[in-house]
């Protein structure tokens, strides 16, 4: 789908913000799978634009966090201090998400909030 430009491009990303690159082996799943989400997903972070890395760190966390998918907001929010964003910003994101999207949504992204920088520790 991607060609190898954009794949390896993806990958740094990824690799940048996240961790890893996204290549750990998985027999679990289909072969070209991992590469295909990989692509999808951060290849649209690799493909520059207007956009910083901490735009886009915040704009994944809100959308994660709105539409409930606790396990993305959670990987995103480990990562978002290599991205550039604040936890200032993080702060100021929950109290957005909950006026717009409502308690339950703001409570789900607090208690992985606090849940994180209890593991964390102090920034």
């Amino acid at each position: 789908m991607y060609d190898d430009d954009w794949q390896q491009a993806a990958r740094a990303v990824r690799g940048t913000v996240i961790g890893d690159d996204g290549t750990a082996p998985d027999a679990c799943l289909p072969e070209g799978y991992q590469d295909y989400v990989t692509g999808l997903a951060w290849g649209v972070w690799a493909r520059g634009g207007p956009l910083s890395m901490r735009d886009r760190s915040l704009l994944v966390l809100a959308m994660t966090a709105a539409s409930g998918r606790m396990g993305a907001f959670r990987i995103h929010l480990e990562a978002a201090g290599r991205a550039g964003v604040t936890d200032a910003e993080v702060d100021e994101l929950l109290f957005q998400l909950t006026a717009y999207c409502g308690a339950p949504a703001g409570n789900a992204a607090a208690a992985l909030l606090r849940e994180v920088r209890t593991t964390r520790g102090p920034a």
